[in-house]
């Protein structure tokens, strides 16, 4: 067990739009997605048709690695990214967005709520709160009341600002209005990313995901195909609406989110033990892990040697800890999840009861659905028949509808744990 986090960057696991639009200093926009791309984020850069003549989509491909949006009207495809990324399906795989060089009319469209081309219509569909605006322009379009009033508004609907810095501009004079630098700008994120604010302020959260290893031999192991990815998505949202989230993570679990505690952990055992130690301090308890059923009942300290024509081992069963949570009243609000070959409904309504949960989020075992799938569809149930379903969509932007469904149903229930 312990409590280190996986290696990656300061930002492993982050997914950051950079909006680039169409002012002298696109060309800094180009040291951003580099300094991103050293810590380890992965970023998808969306320019305007004038930021295009500044610096070339090709150039923001080769730093970022990844396709970049132009026009609501392209037909982008990229195997780690959502399928219709040209627009509002990125404001379901971004965790933060960039927007450097903000220029008036870019910062005015967004104020006014225009959204005519893909990247004004990203920051349309995407969290103001998450949003970090860097001005650029000349003084006197700075200095505009326009401006001003716009930048005030943006202000009060959650949008986070940096600069301008006063310096030297490209008509020469020396004044306010040139555009943050990129190392400010990158620094301006880190600390949005480990101090969020939102809608789960001071909510304490806790979240297992991926599968547990249980030890036959020292090389051998009873396991299954599980990534972690959705538990991932829900530890990250819980985060980004303000939460302090603990993540109890099995084996191979991608790096998680900076500003979130992570405890990695092998076994079943493992899990149960770092679970029940943290549950009665703990608002929303997610155990989206494929925690094994059973495990060998006896280990051996040598591996086992082939030889012999059959083999033959003996299981136990493990803990069942969203059981166990509900029978003590632990973990706060209480949500699980079933994945299923068949019957889904029932047998996740089966388990509500059964495991004293809040939530059962169901899933079937399907190509593009469960275990490795960068796509998840569900079905919700719920206490007094409650039943709500997500069709498919990527497990990133299903774990945001998740947590707001989870604290939207919490702030509704009445009586006390078990009411």
């Amino acid at each position: 067990m312990s409590n280190q986090e996986a290696p990656g960057g300061r930002l492993s696991g982050l997914h950051i739009v950079l909006g680039v639009t169409g002012g002298i200093a696109a060309y800094k926009a180009a040291h951003l997605v580099r300094l991103l791309k050293r810590a380890d984020a992965d970023v998808v850069v969306a320019m305007t048709e004038s930021a295009c003549r500044f610096i070339t989509p090709l150039t923001m491909t080769t730093l970022s690695g990844k396709p970049v949006v132009t026009s609501l009207w392209d037909n982008v495809r990229d195997p780690d990214l959502p399928t219709d990324i040209e627009h509002v399906g990125l404001a379901g795989w971004a965790h933060f967005a960039i927007l450097a060089p903000a220029t008036m009319n870019t910062l005015g469209k967004i104020a006014g709520g225009i959204a005519d081309d893909a990247l004004t219509t990203f920051f349309g569909a995407f969290d103001p709160t998450r949003s970090l605006l860097a001005p650029a322009m000349n003084v006197d379009m700075w200095d505009n009341r326009a401006t001003q009033v716009n930048i005030e508004q943006l202000g009060e609907r959650g949008y986070n600002l940096i600069g301008p810095d006063s310096g030297e501009l490209a008509c020469g004079v020396n004044a306010a209005g040139r555009m943050a630098e990129p190392e400010a700008i990158f620094k301006a994120l880190e600390r949005m990313v480990l101090n969020p604010t939102g809608s789960l302020a001071g909510k304490r959260v806790l979240v297992t995901a991926g599968p547990t290893r249980e030890r036959f031999d020292p090389v051998r192991f009873w396991s299954n195909g599980s990534t972690g990815t959705q538990g991932l998505a829900l530890a990250a949202a819980a985060h980004l609406r303000g939460a302090r989230v603990t993540l109890i993570a099995g084996p191979g679990v991608k790096p998680s989110l900076p500003g979130i505690t992570r405890i990695n952990i092998e076994s079943a055992a493992e899990m149960t033990e770092t679970v029940l130690a943290r549950a009665a301090d703990t608002d929303i308890t997610f155990m989206a892990a494929a925690v094994a059923d059973w495990r060998p009942r006896e280990t051996t300290g040598e591996k086992v040697k082939k030889g012999a024509d059959t083999l033959t081992v003996e299981f136990e069963p493990t803990t069942d800890i969203l059981a166990e949570l509900g029978q003590r009243a632990l973990g706060g609000f209480r949500v699980g999840f079933a994945l299923e070959s068949s019957d889904l409904e029932s047998r996740a309504a089966g388990k509500l009861q059964r495991k004293n949960a809040h939530l059962i989020i169901g899933n079937l075992e399907a190509e593009g659905s469960g275990f490795g799938a960068d796509t998840n569809e569900v079905l919700v149930v719920g206490r007094e028949g409650f039943r709500k379903s997500f069709p498919r969509m990527d497990k990133f932007e299903l774990g945001g509808h998740l947590v707001d469904l989870t604290a939207s149903v919490m702030a509704g229930a009445k009586g006390g744990d078990d009411g």
